[in-house]
């Protein structure tokens, strides 16, 4: 066992977790404390460091955060119920009132403690995913969404997690269990954000969606901390006959940041689109995992993925579409492409197909490319500067994606701090679409 999972383990002896997760916590103790820690050998892990985690001795929990810094992250303005959370701590004081189907997990009653039970720990494979056992030994809090059986969640749920730096280096867990019953709907935007300030912790968050017969659920996850800030998430999406799931994801990189995707297809009908940008530059790094099992025949799932890498930042996409013997009649598709905006720009993408069905319709594919030399001259022939040229075609490339999320105000959140990731003012941006 590593310096760090010592660590972490001690660290989860310190909280004052309810009785009935305990069950939940040691099983997760003991699958993190059993584990190899990955190294360059091992396949999942292969193209990413984890020695910024292994360079924080003394582990400890985040603290409060003055108002101020809550303040200087912007957010996205929408109606919506707003859960605020800081280096991993409910605020009551910034966040909605909850309404029905809302609970956290410290205030459940039995009944609600029995649903989070029977699904907590259950659509995630703790043992192919290790933080995720982490995240179990660590879970003390969390958000349960419950929508009944043919209803419609009566506005989004927006869950603001905000990192503050600290004295010494903290760490924060975030859980999310979503259970939508037969015929319901929902939307659900996870937001991970920090000031300008050099962050220095650590962020495990862990979401579990159970999407139930007919049920539909929109989700979001927007990672836009400080560089220093280092990341390790999960989504984890069980789908039953006839779900639908719409996922978009967004984020920059930083010295760790590592988000994994796995949709679980159980019930016949179902589908799952899913689309994801991700914008490393200087030094950062950024790794996307996605996993989609279709267990079950008729079933469609659609990933469309796209980066652009900048400066002396480092990426990695591993897309993984398993057909199981059963899947018959799958339709699955995936595309990655990627944009090297420098030459010391590093990419390295993986889509994965393993088929054991026979009448199914699958296609992946992945294109590295540079910026369009045509093009550039084309926009600098017109009075464009070589930059500008460079801005526009580089917002181009992912803004056929921007523009297919449907949440309005998601879109004109994001729009602004693109332009001024890219160096352009609003007015220049969105001219252009690039294939």
């Amino acid at each position: 066992m590593t310096d760090f999972q010592q660590s972490a383990l001690q660290l989860a002896d310190k909280q004052q977790a309810a009785a009935w997760l305990q069950p939940l916590r040691e099983q997760g103790a003991s699958k993190w404390s059993a584990a190899s820690w990955p190294g360059r050998k091992t396949e999942a892990w292969k193209y990413i460091s984890l020695a910024p985690l292994q360079q924080q001795n003394e582990l400890r929990w985040g603290g409060e955060a003055d108002d101020s810094a809550i303040d200087a992250v912007e957010q996205v303005e929408l109606d919506a119920t707003c859960l605020v959370f800081v280096n991993g701590r409910f605020n009551a004081a910034r966040s909605s009132s909850l309404p029905a189907g809302v609970i956290r997990f410290v205030d459940a009653d039995a009944a609600q403690q029995d649903l989070i039970q029977q699904h907590l720990g259950q659509v995630v494979d703790s043992e192919r995913h290790l933080f995720a056992a982490l995240s179990n030994a660590w879970v003390e809090d969390g958000i349960l969404l419950h929508v009944a059986r043919n209803q419609k969640l009566e506005k989004p749920l927006y869950i603001l997690n905000v990192a503050t730096p600290e004295a010494s280096a903290a760490v924060a867990s975030q859980r999310l269990l979503v259970v939508l019953e037969e015929g319901s709907e929902a939307e659900v935007i996870e937001h991970f954000a920090s000031d300008a300030r050099e962050q220095n912790g650590f962020v495990n968050s862990l979401a579990e969606v159970v999407v139930g017969a007919n049920a539909r659920l929109q989700h979001y996850r927007i990672n836009l901390e400080e560089e220093n800030l280092l990341h390790v998430g999960g989504v984890h999406v069980d789908l039953h006959r006839d779900a639908r799931f719409h996922g978009f994801t967004l984020a920059q990189g930083s010295r760790l940041k590592r988000i994994d995707y796995q949709l679980n297809m159980r019930g016949e009908g179902a589908h799952m689109d899913l689309n994801g940008v991700y914008l490393p530059r200087n030094k950062q790094v950024i790794d996307y995992h996605t996993n989609v099992e279709h267990c079950v025949p008729n079933c469609t799932s659609n990933e469309v993925f796209r980066g652009i890498i900048g400066d002396s930042a480092k990426a990695v996409f591993n897309g993984r579409i398993h057909i199981h013997p059963k899947a018959q009649k799958t339709l699955a598709e995936l595309s990655n492409k990627n944009l090297l905006t420098s030459r010391t720009a590093e990419i390295n993408t993986k889509p994965e197909l393993e088929i054991y069905a026979d009448d199914v319709r699958c296609a992946h594919g992945a294109t590295i490319a540079q910026l369009d030399e045509t093009s550039l001259f084309y926009l600098q022939s017109r009075g464009i500067s070589a930059a500008d040229a460079t801005s526009m075609l580089s917002f181009g490339f992912i803004n056929e994606l921007l523009n297919q999320v449907p949440e309005q105000a998601i879109q004109d959140y994001l729009r602004p701090r693109l332009a001024s990731l890219f160096g352009q003012g609003d007015e220049a941006l969105g001219r252009l679409s690039y294939e």
